[in-house]
């Protein structure tokens, strides 16, 4: 098995300008946000389960998964989510386990959004890394990217581990509170620091 290491943070700290930023270091990436939405595409495993689930009312005029509809369910509506999360998290696992055995690079990164509030991933990573930032940015980056409310991004934050929780569950934290430069530093500093725990084991 190879070094993995477990990358978390909150929506809209930079989780995924930190893996793209290890991608080009050379670290293997396995995104599962990623990954959910390849397995939920129409034909695939988890598009079967949700629309069993959740009934054709989930489908656009197209026939595939209207997301935006979905997410609001799920953040909306606790055990709407915790229903989806229990159809789609094993499928997750299934191609996380597929993707860790043909991973090349000197060590991998898992982003797993929700390391910190499901079970099963803490085990499955060698140290967990968490992209912090102020939750006032975290709405600002998000309604930016997004075109989602203010309410809206809240209903999802809250759904969220808080802040302490995931940095209680940190190995290393990058504070994203600056320039694009000094990201990268950060990120340089820890791809040196991954790569000799990799070699060390």
């Amino acid at each position: 098995m190879p070094y993995v290491i477990g990358l978390t943070g909150g929506i809209g700290s930079g989780k995924s300008t930190v893996a793209e930023i290890f991608r080009r270091l050379g670290a293997t990436i396995i995104d599962t946000d990623a990954l959910s939405h390849a397995l939920t595409l129409p034909g695939r495993p988890g598009f079967q389960v949700i629309v069993e689930a959740f009934g054709q009312q989930m489908l656009d005029p197209q026939g595939r998964l209207d997301r935006a509809r979905l997410r609001r369910l799920v953040f909306s509506d606790k055990n709407a989510r915790q229903r989806l999360e229990a159809l789609l998290h094993p499928l997750i696992r299934q191609e996380v386990d597929r993707a860790l055995a043909t991973a090349t690079g000197p060590y991998v990164i898992l982003v797993v959004p929700l390391l910190t509030e499901t079970g099963g991933w803490r085990e499955r990573v060698d140290r967990v890394l968490v992209v912090d930032c102020s939750e006032e940015e975290q709405i600002r980056r998000t309604m930016a990217r997004s075109q989602l409310s203010r309410e809206e991004v809240q209903a999802i934050m809250a759904a969220q581990a808080s802040r302490a929780a995931r940095l209680a569950l940190a190995d290393d934290v990058i504070v994203n509170d600056s320039s694009p430069q000094a990201l990268e530093d950060v990120v340089r500093t820890l791809d040196a620091r991954y790569r000799r725990l990799a070699g060390a084991r």
